[in-house]
């Protein structure tokens, strides 16, 4: 819950020539799963993470403009966001930058995103990716009525759609009709890799 530290750490793993994407896997991914732990046992409140979230968002800033950027003629479209009913979007950020460091075009959506506005933006850009997110149960049926809107205008097979989130899982991605399911960053890159493929 220190913002100060954290930029202050971020700052550190650059000079000591850590790679920023490790930096922000290792340590700002897994600081927000630990505050995330805590807040599930009655540890933390909602102001409590937010102060984290303030202190990861600090220390990204810092690490952002150092990621190397995989050259790209033709990326891949992602369109990505947490859905509505959700303002969560640690993870859907995380997975953001990744996607972008990898090389990949991504639209991001940004957080309590209408269903109708991810199949607008995947039609508007020509999507190849729709990556849906959540932390929260009541949302999940939102992931679901994004794919029955693509299915009700015949343009399903377009896109390839996934979900991730702590309420999620490869079950219930099956259960709507989703291409897959990832649990966390790495997952979600080989996802849409093995997708592309």
């Amino acid at each position: 819950m220190q913002e100060g530290e954290a930029v202050k750490l971020a700052h550190r793993a650059l000079e000591m020539g850590l790679d920023p994407l490790t930096a922000i896997d290792l340590g700002l991914r897994a600081g927000m799963e630990e505050a995330g732990r805590r807040f599930e046992e009655d540890q933390y409140f909602i102001p409590e993470l937010l102060v984290c979230a303030d202190a990861m968002e600090a220390a990204m800033s810092v690490l952002k403009p150092h990621i190397k950027i995989e050259d790209n003629n033709h990326p891949i479209k992602v369109v990505i966001g947490t859905v509505e009913g959700d303002n969560h979007d640690l993870g859907k950020n995380t997975v953001a930058v990744f996607l972008a460091a990898a090389g990949y075009a991504v639209y991001d959506l940004g957080r309590d995103v209408p269903s109708q506005l991810f199949v607008e933006k995947a039609i508007e850009i020509d999507a190849d990716i729709i990556a849906l997110s959540t932390l929260m149960t009541i949302s999940t049926p939102r992931m679901a009525e994004v794919i029955g809107l693509l299915e009700a205008q015949n343009i399903r097979n377009r896109f390839k759609v996934i979900i991730g989130g702590k309420p999620v899982s490869k079950d219930f991605a099956g259960k709507i009709g989703a291409d897959g399911y990832s649990a966390d960053v790495s997952g979600a890159l080989r996802l849409i890799r093995s997708l592309m493929d």
